[in-house]
């Protein structure tokens, strides 16, 4: 079983930046598919940035239209640490920001968490 561990939230004024850390635990066995999914208030969650690991596609990385250009997602092998460094940000990325992991998924597709899910970290962009 794996264990996720967001950290890195906070609030910044609009044009800021923030970098989310998720440190995963446990046995990480053929785990190919990590990302970023947020949820703002009242509002469905979302998929904002996916890292894949398989070997079709081990080190590509795909980020949603509405973060392009302005979200990095990045991978630490050696440290079991997923980075989201998100510049530029903008009020409408408030939002609480998790970390998933799926066994995998095909590239474009972001982690649902069916392996794994983070607690969360939250997110405030004040303009």
């Amino acid at each position: 079983q794996v264990q996720l561990l967001e950290s890195g939230g906070g609030s910044v004024q609009a044009g800021g930046s923030l970098r989310l850390s998720c440190v995963a635990s446990g046995n990480m066995h053929n785990l190919n598919c990590m990302g970023w999914v947020r949820q703002a208030p009242g509002k469905e969650r979302e998929g904002v940035a996916a890292i894949y690991t398989d070997d079709i596609d081990s080190g590509r990385t795909y980020v949603t239209a509405s973060v392009k250009g302005r979200f990095t997602i990045s991978l630490d092998n050696a440290e079991n640490t997923l980075y989201l460094q998100m510049n530029s940000l903008k009020p409408e990325d408030t939002a609480m920001y998790y970390c998933a992991i799926d066994h995998t998924c095909i590239y474009g597709a972001i982690p649902a968490g069916l392996d794994a899910f983070g607690q969360g970290t939250l997110v405030t962009v004040s303009s």
